[in-house]
């Protein structure tokens, strides 16, 4: 018996990897991440599967029904939105397993971060401006390191991308605007790649009431920085006098 921690990604099923799909398809027990994950990638289930909704569970109940699995010899997909590697709290289930002697492997999947780009046409990385991505959130119920605060990661001035934080729109601008300025550009992303998915522009001084008048305040990544801008200096990779090395 084994649990796959499997990353249902963004939303849209046809950006689910194939070995994640695969898993889901035939899994026999399922315990997936409520309102996170789309209805058409909960489809996917098997009809016959048990299905646990891990919005109304803490981490004993979900313990619980991976051991009940357990004891029925049933592999137990554990799905989780985007990729499980980022804001999965996947750390704590899995001391759980190793203290039960139940095996597991993680599955990554595409997150919204990367859907969210796809979403906007962008590029996250630009030469000479943005060479660095800082996936982070703003610091609510959860805190953050004080080196790790905002404040502190907008000395960067890297492309950031911030999770679960679009609910403190204000508080994020406030921390940013000493940095980036604020005519630094921003986009807001609510459920990246879903049918319902919207998109938010402005920049730093007028993001906030843009997002508030759209009513966003879940389930939305909020990108920040140069890369926004459509005008930036070429890469190089394809100047005509750039000479690219071949491996032997």
């Amino acid at each position: 018996m084994k649990v796959y921690f499997v990353g249902a990604g963004p939303g849209d099923m046809d950006l689910m990897t194939v070995k994640s799909r695969r898993l889901l398809e035939t899994c026999r027990c399922c315990i997936y991440a409520g309102s996170l994950v789309s209805g058409d990638v909960l489809s996917l289930i098997p009809a016959a599967a048990k299905k646990h909704d891990s919005a109304e569970m803490d981490l004993e109940q979900i313990i619980a029904a991976i051991k009940a699995a357990h004891g029925e010899g049933m592999d137990v997909v554990r799905l989780h939105s985007g990729d499980p590697s980022i804001y999965g709290a996947i750390r704590e289930q899995m001391d759980e397993l190793d203290n039960l002697g139940i095996s597991y492997e993680v599955v990554p999947g595409v997150s919204s971060f990367q859907a969210a780009a796809a979403a906007l046409n962008l590029e996250l990385t630009i030469p000479e401006k943005a060479q660095t991505v800082i996936l982070t959130r703003a610091a609510g119920r959860t805190p953050v390191p004080p080196e790790q605060d905002l404040e502190q990661l907008a000395k960067a001035k890297a492309t950031m991308c911030i999770f679960l934080s679009v609910q403190l729109i204000g508080e994020v601008v406030k921390k940013l605007s000493p940095e980036y300025g604020g005519e630094c550009p921003v986009a807001v992303v609510f459920h990246a790649s879903w049918p319902d998915q919207k998109i938010v522009r402005g920049t730093l001084v007028d993001i906030a009431e843009r997002v508030k008048s759209e009513g966003i305040n879940r389930t939305a990544l909020i990108v920040v920085g140069e890369a926004l801008l459509r005008r930036q200096p070429q890469s190089k990779l394809y100047d005509k006098d750039f000479k690219h090395g071949y491996r032997k």
